[in-house]
């Protein structure tokens, strides 16, 4: 289930928790992040990069189209990963992006965690969510120490992807939350 947290950044205090997708896209969007609920694709269990790809393509198109952006590609981790802990910690930390980070959850979860006005936006996404952090947006990402998602990214520019990070240690002082 998809769930926003609302936190202050200074003292943490709790100021919105919701499961309710209307809202977390108003929410969101107010920030300028887009947040969409997409029906999800059956598919076996598991299934390879090239069949996820194949399933979404109609709706990948049109969204690409809509933003302009170039490709895209399919990512997926479970806790059998030999390099989860190292591609977690990659992620973790407070960084920006120099293109908008998009994500569609075919399967699994994981937490963008955004440092925006003062707040803390912790957005817990599901199979079917679809978000776009935009670019130059502080934020950091979470799946938990057992990762297990398998997700579309979509580039303008996957140079744009590199992390810059900001050396704050909110990550640390806001982990996410999932439920």
């Amino acid at each position: 289930m998809s769930l926003l947290t609302v936190r202050h950044a200074t003292t943490g205090a709790e100021e919105l928790r919701t499961d309710d997708a209307a809202q977390i896209a108003q929410v969101l969007g107010g920030i300028g992040v887009r947040f969409e609920r997409w029906g999800v694709t059956p598919l076996p269990a598991g299934a390879d990069a090239d069949t996820v790809m194949a399933a979404y393509r109609p709706r990948l198109d049109s969204f690409m189209g809509e933003t302009g952006a170039g490709t895209a590609d399919v990512i997926k981790l479970d806790p059998s990963h030999p390099m989860k802990d190292a591609m977690r910690q990659k992620f973790l930390s407070e960084h920006t992006h120099t293109e908008d980070e998009v994500r569609f959850f075919h399967e699994g979860a994981g937490n963008f965690v955004l440092h925006i006005g003062g707040r803390i936006y912790d957005a817990h996404c599901t199979a079917g969510d679809l978000i776009s952090v935009p670019a130059n947006a502080t934020h950091w990402f979470d799946a938990g120490t057992e990762p297990n998602f398998t997700v579309l990214r979509v580039f303008t520019d996957t140079t744009g992807w590199t992390p810059h990070y900001t050396g704050s240690d909110l990550a640390e002082r806001f982990p996410a939350i999932t439920a």
